[in-house]
């Protein structure tokens, strides 16, 4: 008798239990939504932008880089030489251009007068000596003096006014200082040897190869003392922030999300530990199921790619972790707004 009043109170409380249970419940949302899909994340893949060879790679798979880190670096000792002959030929080129514009110096005019007067003075003897010629010509009746001599005396004259003629113009030259399409030509030279050696500045720098945001190291591809080159990736770096959920979605359940609505995102390696996330993108373009989707439809429909955006600041997702994810109906998603 004793036995049987135990089993009727244990009978009569699970009932009160089960009732209670199904009073208080919350109701099941018709309109919540299962997806099974992947963590993914972007990476990006690093290579230099010279070709020469490593000298130094300072980061590890798994390492965490700030972006502006430098993780590797070429050989730079061409690049440096070439900079320093650079920089040498820029001051060569400076010096050329303020020796133009400071046009011509004053000894340089007082050289010209100079050389003009003693070109005068071999003008004026010429033509004392053909004058004189002349006259013993005139007095003689062309006996005194051979055809020779005549046309020997005529030839310095002509060759005395021609030196006179360059060195006057010489002198109008020194005068007026060097021609603007000189300075002109100077500049540009000058400006080209400029742009050389900031191109020689800029390789320098492209020499360090530096993360270009934050990122963990995926992979290291090259070592010390490979080539480096363009084409060959130095390290892969992936993304973790953002992380979403690339999960895809049957045409007859596509009108049950939307652009925004939260969701959570479960995996089997932290359960129970749920993280938040928000549906940030649907594709528009239907497409085949691909091979390692998880639905539970036939995996020949056409489906479209959904993405759910997740916050993971304790870096719990990993690329590729298989991932469930639950978008709450529509009613239960505008409630939660505040």
């Amino acid at each position: 008798m004793k036995k049987k009043l135990v089993i009727l109170a244990v009978v009569a409380v699970a009932a009160i239990a089960a009732v209670s249970w199904m009073l208080n419940r919350t109701p099941a949302d018709p309109d919540r939504l299962t997806l099974y899909g992947n963590v993914d994340i972007r990476q990006i893949s690093l290579a230099f932008d010279g070709s020469d060879r490593i000298a130094e790679m300072r980061v590890e798979e798994g390492d965490r880089v700030r972006a502006g880190q430098v993780l590797a670096r070429l050989d730079t000792r061409t690049l440096t030489l070439e900079l320093a002959q650079a920089r040498a030929e820029i001051g060569v080129r400076e010096q050329a251009l303020l020796r133009l514009r400071n046009g011509t110096r004053p000894e340089e005019v007082q050289q010209a007068q100079a050389q003009v007067a003693a070109a005068q003075a071999d003008a004026d003897l010429a033509a004392r000596q053909w004058k004189r010629l002349q006259g013993v010509a005139g007095d003689t009746s062309g006996r005194g003096v051979s055809r020779e001599d005549m046309d020997s005396a005529a030839a310095r004259l002509r060759v005395a006014q021609a030196q006179l003629d360059s060195q006057k113009q010489n002198l109008r030259l020194a005068r007026l200082g060097p021609r603007q399409e000189d300075i002109a030509q100077a500049d540009a030279s000058l400006q080209a040897a400029r742009a050389q050696a900031a191109l020689l500045e800029h390789r320098l720098a492209l020499s360090e190869l530096k993360a270009p945001r934050d990122a963990v190291v995926r992979a290291r591809l090259l070592e010390p003392g490979d080539m480096a080159s363009p084409q060959r990736p130095a390290y892969t770096l992936a993304i973790y922030d953002p992380k979403w959920i690339r999960a895809y979605v049957n045409e007859t359940d596509l009108g049950r999300i939307k652009l925004g609505m939260p969701a959570q995102v479960a995996t089997d390696s932290y359960p129970g530990q749920p993280i938040a996330g928000k549906v940030g993108y649907i594709s528009s373009v239907a497409e085949f199921t691909p091979k390692n989707v998880q639905t539970e439809t036939l995996r020949t429909s056409l489906v479209y790619e959904v993405r759910v955006l997740v916050d993971d600041p304790d870096d719990r997702l990993r690329l590729g972790m298989p991932a469930t994810v639950t978008i709450a109906g529509q009613a239960a998603a505008q409630a939660k707004r505040p």
